[in-house]
């Protein structure tokens, strides 16, 4: 039975992270900052170090601060300079996603994409999708603006969750547009959801160490490399 090619996307807040996607031949990494609030735009030198030290592609997230994925003008504006940045320091790609206050996606959003796409960047739209209440015109406009790829669990709390409404997507437009699966993704589900069709998948892949079981302030969060290998040994 032959395998299932997969693009595996690795979310990862550090240099570390980098070096193991590499070491598992992943395509990608999602670089971010406070992966506890759902991931923040990471600093210049991080992302340098990442793509002067590693060879996979590094996408960075754009997303200045935390609560929600409505941005107002500055809001915007800012987004547009850590793009720039993000060019300047090396990155393949930006990942980003803007809904107005009504969680449908945003018209600013395509000249966050018409920049990046000037600068010779790919885009993906993030899971700000999942908060979105009737996917199908929320994906049109998403590919109306040139997006490349969008990270979805299928407007659940996971990926194995809304795994249905991802094999919609896929089918409806993965011939459009990239479809790739993310939140909770693990070796025990990730075929699963791969049966959608889909040949891109994301996961973050990290883990706490130390005696505490919440995290601290003094505790040491380190990239988790037993969970990337035996994902991409499933592909």
């Amino acid at each position: 039975m032959n395998k299932i090619v997969m693009n595996i996307e690795i979310c990862t807040d550090s240099l570390e992270g980098a070096l193991a996607a590499e070491k598992y031949s992943a395509k990608r990494i999602e670089l971010c900052a406070a992966l506890s609030v759902g991931g923040l735009t990471p600093s210049y030198g991080l992302i340098k170090q990442c793509v002067e030290k590693s060879t996979v592609e590094i996408h960075v997230m754009i997303r200045h601060r935390e609560g929600g994925f409505n941005y107002n003008g500055a809001d915007i504006e800012i987004m547009k300079s850590d793009i720039i940045a993000s060019k300047k320091a090396g990155a393949h790609g930006v990942v980003f996603g803007v809904l107005d206050s009504d969680n449908k996606v945003s018209g600013l959003n395509k000249e966050l994409v018409s920049l990046s796409k000037s600068l010779d960047l790919e885009v993906t739209f993030h899971r700000a999708f999942d908060f979105v209440i009737d996917y199908k015109p929320a994906i049109e406009k998403i590919i109306s603006f040139g997006f490349d790829r969008l990270l979805t669990s299928g407007l659940q709390p996971t990926a194995l969750q809304g795994v249905a409404v991802i094999a919609k997507l896929q089918a409806d437009y993965g011939n459009q547009i990239q479809i790739m699966a993310g939140s909770g993704v693990n070796q025990t589900n990730a075929l699963e959801i791969a049966s959608t069709g889909i040949d891109n998948i994301h996961f973050t892949a990290r883990k706490l160490v130390g005696t505490n079981t919440k995290l601290s302030m003094g505790d040491v969060m380190v990239v988790d490399e037993e969970k990337v290998e035996a994902i991409v040994g499933l592909f």
